[in-house]
């Protein structure tokens, strides 16, 4: 299968015109290209260019080739960009770019994304100087050290500035004029790709062509080559637009990825004998990062120096994929009620700390969203929410029944198969604020759900985490052998002594009763978990403000114990990600 052929270009300025003239020539005469990639600012420096530009994106002049650019700035952008991040069709995390128009894709703040089999990561936007529109974020950068830590070797990253130090131990002959100028240089994208260790790093904004000897990356085998791209329709006519056509490394062999030219040097971001810049980074030492920071993007398995109370703070890998490779194994919660409020813009520092130091500097909101909202705001919230029937994220495959106030849907992420979902209708935090009558219903999904089973002689678990936070409820339902029904209450139990607290046992042989006494008892400022076992008992826990509850702990329980794993198979089932 042949390699995917690229075309790679800086500064783009919003010469539209010019640009996809020259990519269209280009396209003809060696191509076909599958795509173009841009560096630097996209958009026109100047309001005398806007209305060529705007051609382009309102469809009026077309573009030849997929575009994708990460040069968020610049005269219109404001504009534009709201309105993409406005579209329904851009919902969601789309890290393989929001769609402005056809051909043409803006790849907002950073992330990493599969393009014709070649990984590609990026990250948008400049250092931030005064809150200047298209600066890129502490959380962006975060983030795209968490994508890093991911196994696979990332093809392509792009970023618009240079990487301060790139031209340490290079050929001076090979440097062209103004290289040194510590503009459009910057340390944050040093550290990041000795970090990432890119096959192909491309960078545009100093307005230069510069194509690097290749060098070298501690701990890994393969080399990186840095090009710098000059800008659309310079005067000094230095290179703007390259093609390149690199194998995905995902499907290399070993001793294909490992190849060095014989012109490649060592790592410039090891160089310890610098004195052109006193602020330049060299390797990043993971003691030298700040404890306060690195648990915001740490997915690998290096512990960390305080040893203690990780198990409170928030994953930020989780809150902003919806996955962690080391899932059990993560030090750091997987919470799916701060993933939701994360996606519908919270701030993450907010979410994990109750605070937020960029106080109104920072972008994200401080407060979280769903409580004390009006019926036009909580409506509005409803289109974001993944669990509201009315909301475009609805994945609608799932749903198995729906009822006057409940439907039933396919667990996303299901322990069993037959695992699902009692949710209801209206968007509500949990299922015990409803009115009363609402609980018929719900009983009814119930039953049936355990007459079902039980024909198959097995027994079901309900359990719900209502968490204060909590967006959309969602009652689950597993099912287990009705061999090992009666273990139930006792793995739970010892499961809540180890964590230190005991469950207050509602009623035995009537869970009806159980759940008209959990009504009664049920304080709406307060977390709760509870748990209806297939003997009657409701098993209930009030959690504290200040207490380490883990929000899987119903799956973790039936997880542990090998429950899930024997329920066996057959009826309905759906995989994808975690509910």
């Amino acid at each position: 299968m042949a390699s995917p052929r690229i075309l790679l270009c800086g500064d783009v300025l919003g010469r539209l015109g010019q640009l996809f003239k020259r990519v269209s020539s280009v396209n003809k005469s060696a191509g076909p290209f599958d795509a173009l990639l841009c560096v630097g600012q996209f958009f026109p420096d100047s309001p005398e260019r806007l209305e060529e530009f705007v051609d382009y994106v309102e469809g009026r002049s077309q573009i030849p080739l997929p575009t994708y650019f990460i040069g968020d700035y610049g005269v219109g952008a404001a504009k534009v960009l709201l309105a993409a991040s406005k579209n329904h069709a851009n919902a969601g995390f789309k890290m393989d770019g929001l769609k402005i128009c056809e051909n043409l894709y803006w790849l907002k703040g950073s992330g990493k994304f599969k393009l014709q089999g070649l990984s590609v990561a990026y990250m948008s936007g400049r250092q931030s100087v005064d809150g200047q529109l298209g600066a890129y974020s502490q959380d962006d950068v975060d983030a795209l050290r968490a994508l890093a830590e991911e196994p696979g070797i990332v093809d392509i990253l792009l970023t618009n500035e240079w990487p301060s130090g790139i031209t340490n131990r290079a050929t001076i002959d090979d440097m062209p004029s103004g290289i040194s100028d510590s503009s459009g240089s910057d340390p944050t994208v040093a550290e990041l790709v000795a970090e990432i260790k890119p096959r192909y790093h491309i960078a545009g904004t100093k307005g230069i062509f510069y194509a690097r000897e290749p060098y070298v990356n501690v701990d890994a085998v393969h080399v990186t080559r840095f090009l710098g791209l000059a800008s659309v329709g310079n005067k000094d006519k230095q290179k703007f637009l390259h093609a390149i056509s690199p194998t995905p490394a995902s499907s290399m062999s070993s001793s294909e990825i490992s190849v060095k030219p014989s012109n490649t040097t060592l790592s410039p971001y090891t160089y310890v004998g610098q004195t052109t810049d006193a602020k330049e980074p060299g390797k990043r030492d993971s003691d030298s990062i700040s404890d306060s920071q690195y648990w915001r993007y740490d997915v690998s398995q290096k512990r960390h120096k305080s040893g203690a109370g990780e198990g409170d703070k928030l994953c930020f890998k989780f809150l902003s994929s919806g996955s962690c490779l080391r899932g059990e194994k993560c030090n750091f919660r997987h919470d799916m009620e701060a993933r939701e409020q994360y996606r519908r813009g919270v701030c993450f520092d907010f979410l994990n700390k109750g605070k937020c130091e960029r106080g109104p500097d920072c972008s994200f909101k401080h407060s979280l969203q769903g409580e004390g909202e009006s019926h036009t705001q909580r409506s509005s919230r409803s289109k974001e929410c993944w669990f509201c029937l009315s909301s475009p994220n609805l994945e609608s495959h799932l749903i198995v029944s729906i009822g006057g106030n409940y439907y039933c849907a396919l667990a996303k992420g299901p322990l069993v198969p037959d695992h699902v979902l009692i949710i209801p209708i209206e968007h509500s935090p949990n299922t015990l604020s409803p009115p009363q009558e609402y609980d018929i219903e719900l009983k009814r999904f119930q039953n049936s759900i355990r007459m079902y089973h039980k024909k198959q002689k097995k027994e079901v678990v309900f359990f719900e985490w209502i968490s204060k936070r909590g967006t959309h409820a969602n009652l689950q339902a597993i099912p287990v052998p009705s061999s090992r029904a009666n273990a139930l209450q006792s793995i739970f139990s010892l499961a809540a002594e180890k964590l230190g607290f005991k469950f207050k046992t509602l009623t035995s042989h009537n869970s009806a009763d159980g759940r008209e006494t959990l009504r009664a008892e049920f304080d709406s400022k307060q977390s709760l978990f509870y748990v209806e076992l297939p003997d009657g008992a409701v098993l209930s826990h009030k959690v504290e403000e200040n207490e380490a509850f883990p929000a899987q702990f119903g799956r973790e329980r039936l997880k542990y114990c090998s429950l899930a794993n024997m329920a066996g198979s057959g009826g309905f089932t759906e995989h994808g990600r975690s509910c």
